[in-house]
């Protein structure tokens, strides 16, 4: 039986009980899942209601997406395919999953977080929730037919991941979990021993990259600082490939000086995670670098533990064909190498506008005080992944 949580709901009404009547009906789930309109939805809803002898109407319904942003959730009930974890938080005391319906929405945002806020906005997602324990996640995920990854994708940051996991994602044979909060519930959780952690993210892995139209790859792209956790990641998945892409550290720092990623805010990474500390309190830009650098010596560091391969910045997008698929074990098709191809002149965080290269506009940007802290922080580390990329090449 899936572990008990807190229950924040009745079932003494209507709406309550057509919450509990959707979530456990799929069918009604696709009928209702994806509408946008909201008083479509409301129609429709109440429609399903009424033909199920609940007594509701779709101004009642209409009220209810407008009285909370967020759901009341449904403890303990066992989400069905299709519904991908949103968040972790702890309810009376232990780790909870809260999910979101997807459906069969693939993940084509440039990450995880962009597409969960676009679920949220739905009709659907206003009015249903599930949560369930963490601790059922390994059952739940073991009865799915969940695929291995097919190459993981760690990265410096500002260096063309996002950039590689768009174009992969242009494929409809292939999954992309791009950033995914949920995997840093598993990577942090330091009651657990290496075995238990392993399984636990090979769990929510499954949960994340459910196939939900037929796709037969799935490719992870992790948080920068996940290049710490490699031993992890290969514990889980020892027989997947991976690659760890990396940038000349001048234009990384321009990029981060204009918009700071959250790495370099302490109060939403705590520095710890990159085992450096902030005695003063203040992320200046030395503090960025010394994150970059740890994130780099994170690579070096665990590159001998074995499947990986080193990608610069400047060999993008091609090397995604030259060596990033073949590194990964995958022949695409001339069709999805078209469609790969499309979406590489397109600007991976911003797809609706082209790409426009930023290098020597960075680099001329550059202060000398910012050179000066690269130098200091940045430039071994760096100088070591590329006499590292070209011995393996």
């Amino acid at each position: 039986m899936p572990a008990r949580l807190e229950t924040t709901t009745s079932t003494a009404d209507p709406p309550t009980t057509l919450r509990a009547l959707v979530l456990r009906d799929v069918a009604l789930q696709d009928a209702l899942g994806d509408i946008k309109d909201f008083t479509v939805f409301a129609e429709r809803a109440a429609e399903a209601a009424q033909a199920r002898g609940l007594d509701l109407d779709a101004e009642t319904v209409r009220d209810l997406l407008y009285a909370s942003p967020r759901p009341p959730v449904i403890d303990g009930l066992t989400p069905t395919p299709g519904w991908l974890p949103a968040e972790v938080s702890e309810v009376g005391g232990r780790p909870a999953i809260t999910w979101t319906r997807f459906g069969r929405r693939r993940l084509d945002e440039p990450f995880y977080d962009d597409s969960l806020v676009r679920r949220r906005f739905l009709p659907f997602s206003r009015l249903f929730g599930v949560r369930t324990a963490l601790s059922d996640l390994a059952a739940w995920s073991a009865a799915l037919a969940a695929q291995q990854p097919a190459g993981l994708i760690f990265h410096m940051s500002r260096c063309g991941s996002t950039l590689a996991a768009q174009m992969l994602a242009a494929s409809p044979a292939n999954v992309v979990v791009s950033e995914a909060a949920p995997l840093n519930a598993v990577t942090r959780r330091d009651d657990l021993d290496g075995d238990a952690k392993a399984a636990l993210l090979r769990a929510m892995v499954a949960a994340l990259g459910q196939a939900r139209n037929g796709e037969t790859r799935l490719f992870l792209k992790l948080d920068c600082w996940h290049s710490r956790d490699l031993p992890l990641f290969r514990r889980a998945f020892p027989d997947t490939p991976w690659v760890f892409l990396y940038r000349e550290p001048v234009e990384v720092m321009v990029s981060q000086t204009r918009r700071r990623g959250v790495q370099m805010v302490p109060s939403l990474v705590p520095p710890a995670t990159f085992g450096v500390d902030l005695p003063d309190g203040v992320p200046d830009d030395d503090y960025c670098a010394r994150v970059l650098a740890a994130v780099c010596e994170g690579a070096v560091r665990h590159y001998p533990v074995g499947g990986g391969r080193l990608i610069n910045y400047c060999q993008l997008p091609e090397a995604l064909f030259t060596q990033i698929l073949p590194h990964f074990g995958v022949t695409p098709s001339e069709a999805e190498i078209q469609a790969m191809r499309a979406a590489g002149v397109r600007d991976a965080k911003a797809p609706e506008q082209v790409f426009t290269p930023d290098g020597l506009d960075k680099r001329q940007a550059a202060t000398p005080a910012l050179r000066a802290i690269c130098e200091r922080r940045l430039d071994a580390v760096y100088r070591r992944l590329e006499a590292m990329r070209a011995a393996g090449d």
